[in-house]
């Protein structure tokens, strides 16, 4: 389709520009160009994917600076990330040939919002030198009020408290506004009061975290109504770009700014989103803001911009054709204006995720040697544990990637924690494994202990696991310590036992059930927690693929020992909400099974709300591609070590027939065949046999320690013991000194064990390096 030639003005914009048209109107079509050009008055632009809504927003800006509607100190323009400010700035100062630093109110929500309130800070309870809290303060600081209130962190964690907060702070609820209902969520019905003091405590602080910075601007335009008044006075024009994705308080923020005085919503407010692209529900979102501007904001404008730059005729039919089953938007129908068809949307049926994984990996060498360029090639994924088959495939094949707005798989916070476990089970011996997870979760180990551990660890060169056996017979460690070392080493022996008795992806999964560690994400209540359970639920998958434990963690080794440098050239795996924004010339969409996408947790949590935002996010893949779309789903999937029958995702069907073709390589395996049928290697073995060999080594044996005297311990500059060496063998009714127990007389000795009657603590056991002769 050829593009539309540019709408010509029936006169010139203003006098000062005589005859001639402003540059910056050069190559708008006619849609984008009246969006520019109505100034005056409640504008919604709704603008498609690929549409150029980022150059109406900024040339609109140029336009009303250029014609002296106002001046840059009276814009209002809000974007929702500080990248999109810049760009919008630099886009902006380019068109009108001047700098935009003064545009003073040009900026995310939140650095608008902080700078509101630093305005008039006394009138929220704050000065105007206030701390904007981060996370980490914020979990400090709900620590602290729960410990108050008696309120056990282990059972109510503070982190969970936060996410909920923060929940009531996107939807505009001041402690005020908190019904029993939500309260009643958290500790017994107490988190109104916790919330209450935790606003409390910001005052006395002169703090605000994230949230506070639109709720207390909120607060400050209801309670001061004269404060407002100012602002709507200052303001001429309100833009805001990705309307879609604003949240609750977001929303009231801007309502109250765009009323005129006697309430009526008159504002020259321009919003620019689209509906069909709300993906972020899930983190507060609201669709309807969007959906109801017109009611919001009587005699409001509609313009719509429908004319796709990016994408070929079919990738838009199909898109446009999907997202036609949601019922809540407001409706357009995309364009393309690239002049070509295109090539149609694959769809292609394969027989596991392996093999999706081959044939995807193998067509990306083929267009690589076509001389596509690998920068122009992505995987979108709907959840992080897909990315894992893709990554190991690449590796094998040599391929360069990058993993998009995450990490790579194995370098997750979570699967290293994993791996840790697993490791100290295969290998006691293995002290930087047994460091990471001794206290993952939380156990209680303070600094002084782990130091007690290790000073002896090192005065007899052994384990620190071993070093722990050791102080478990004696009584230099506290009692709490003491217990918590005996049930983890009880654990440790048992598990690493089971090896032997069932598969070792089983113990996997009781080994994270066991530790607490599934149970510690549980309870996180942020955002990314259920995808961290999914990446560890992936993880234990993946090691069906091996006979033991020893192979697999082998395996890890090799994984991730590979260059980890970003290569120049390389394809991009992400999640398809990292994806919005941007485009690539070939996009796979792999894992369109039901349960995976639509994604299960959106609807079982959200029902047919959770659905049709299940679909735009199928939307917001689809048109990411400019030439090819590559979609995909397994008929199995293997789980466990066994294969599992997948179904393809509804979505499949809703994709239009003449703008795909249907592939099926289903029936097909990685070239293993058994009898004339298409198998696993898991399918030719009989589920009743045992297959689950005997790790290669045994398990350390506890070490006896041989005392080398490597000079004094200390913990924290305090002289605790020194080593004695192997010839200082302490004799029975031998008078020594323990720095806690005081002075006492040796009555037994075994090894390195002293059995002592000390004067005023009575008989202990302690170890020989933590007393000396008396």
């Amino acid at each position: 389709m050829s593009a539309v030639p540019p709408h010509r003005p029936q006169g010139p914009i203003t006098s000062q520009f005589g005859a001639r048209e402003p540059a910056y109107l050069a190559g708008l079509n006619a849609e984008q160009r009246e969006a520019v050009e109505t100034t005056e008055g409640p504008l919604l632009v709704l603008a498609g994917a690929g549409t150029g809504k980022t150059r109406v927003l900024t040339t609109r800006i140029a336009h009303i600076l250029a014609t002296h509607k106002a001046r840059g100190n009276q814009i209002l323009a809000v974007t929702f990330t500080n990248k999109a400010a810049r760009e919008m700035k630099e886009r902006i100062g380019k068109l009108v040939g001047a700098s935009v630093e003064g545009m003073p109110w040009l900026g995310t929500f939140h650095s608008i919002g902080a700078r509101l309130i630093r305005r008039h800070a006394e009138l929220v309870g704050l000065r105007p030198d206030f701390t904007i809290l981060d996370t980490d303060d914020q979990i400090r600081l709900i620590k602290q009020l729960l410990a108050a209130e008696n309120i056990d962190e282990k059972r109510w964690p503070a982190r969970q408290f936060a996410s909920m907060m923060d929940g009531w702070k996107n939807r505009g609820l001041l402690p005020r506004d908190i019904s029993p209902a939500d309260a009643g969520f958290f500790a017994n019905g107490k988190g109104q009061k916790i919330y209450k003091d935790y606003q409390a405590r910001l005052k006395t602080l002169n703090a605000a975290d994230f949230g506070d910075l639109l709720l207390e601007g909120i607060r400050l335009f209801k309670e001061n109504p004269e404060i407002l008044a100012q602002y709507h006075d200052r303001f001429r024009y309100m833009l805001v770009d990705e309307y879609q994705d604003s949240n609750t308080a977001q929303y009231m923020w801007l309502r109250l700014l765009a009323q005129s005085r006697d309430g009526i919503n008159s504002a020259n407010i321009c919003v620019v989103g689209d509906d069909d692209q709300s993906i972020y529900g899930w983190r507060g979102a609201e669709v309807d803001n969007i959906l109801r501007f017109e009611k919001d904001f009587p005699g409001a404008k509609i313009i719509k911009l429908e004319r796709n730059y990016r994408s070929t005729s079919n990738i838009l039919a199909a898109a446009s054709h999907l997202i036609a089953h949601n019922e809540s938007r407001l409706g357009k129908t995309l364009q393309t204006d690239v002049g070509e068809e295109g090539e149609k949307l694959s769809v292609t049926k394969v027989w596991s995720g392996a093999e999706e994984a081959r044939e995807i990996g193998e067509e990306i060498e083929q267009y690589q040697r076509q001389g596509d360029p690998l920068n122009d090639m992505a995987i979108l994924v709907r959840a992080s544990f897909q990315m894992r088959e893709f990554e190991e495939r690449f590796i094998t094949l040599g391929l360069n990637y990058r993993v998009v707005g995450g990490l790579r798989f194995y370098e997750r916070k979570e699967i290293r924690d994993a791996l840790a476990y697993l490791r100290v089970i295969a290998n006691p011996n293995d002290d930087l494994a047994f460091e990471r997870m001794v206290n993952v979760p939380k156990r209680g180990f303070g600094p002084a202990t782990m130091q007690i551990v290790h000073d002896i660890a090192r005065a007899a060169d052994i384990p620190l696991t071993s070093a722990i056996r050791e102080l478990l017979e004696t009584e230099e460690l506290k009692p709490k310590p003491r217990s918590t070392f005996r049930e983890l080493i009880r654990q440790i022996d048992d598990w690493a036992s089971r090896l032997h008795t069932i598969p070792h992806y089983e113990v996997a999964e009781q080994v994270l059930d066991e530790s607490g560690y599934t149970e510690m994400l549980k309870a996180d209540k942020s955002a990314d927690a259920p995808g961290r359970l999914e990446n560890l639920k992936e993880l234990t998958r993946s090691m069906g693929e091996f006979d033991n434990l020893g192979g697999f963690l082998e395996h890890i080794s090799l994984v991730m020992d590979r260059d980890t440098g970003e290569a120049d050239d390389a394809v991009s795996i992400m999640t398809l909400h990292s994806a919005k924004g941007l485009e690539f010339n070939t996009v796979f969409l792999p894992g369109w099974e039901e349960g995976i996408f639509p994604h299960q947790r959106a609807l079982d949590e959200s029902g047919l709300a959770g659905l049709e935002e299940e679909r735009r996010l199928a939307y917001v893949g689809i048109t990411r591609a400019r030439k090819r779309c590559r979609i995909s789903f397994a008929s199995n999937r293997i789980i466990y070590g066994r294969v599992q029958d997948a179904l393809p995702s509804r979505f499949v069907d809703e994709l239009p027939p003449e703008a795909i073709e249907t592939i099926d390589k289903g029936s097909s395996y990685g070239g293993y065949t058994y009898g004339g049928r298409a198998s696993t290697r898991f399918d030719a073995r009989d589920p009743f046999e045992s297959v689950y060999e005997t790790p290669g080594w045994q398990r350390a044996q506890r070490q006896q320690s041989a005392r080398k005297g490597p000079g004094p311990i200390t913990i924290d500059g305090d002289l605790v013991a020194r080593s004695s060496g192997p010839s200082a063998a302490y004799a029975v009714g031998e008078r020594v000194f323990h720095l806690k127990f005081g002075y006492g007389t040796v009555s037994s000795a075994e090894g390195n064990k002293l059995s002592i009657d000390f004067e005023k603590a009575g008989p202990k056991k302690v170890l020989d390096s933590f007393v000396k002769r008396g």
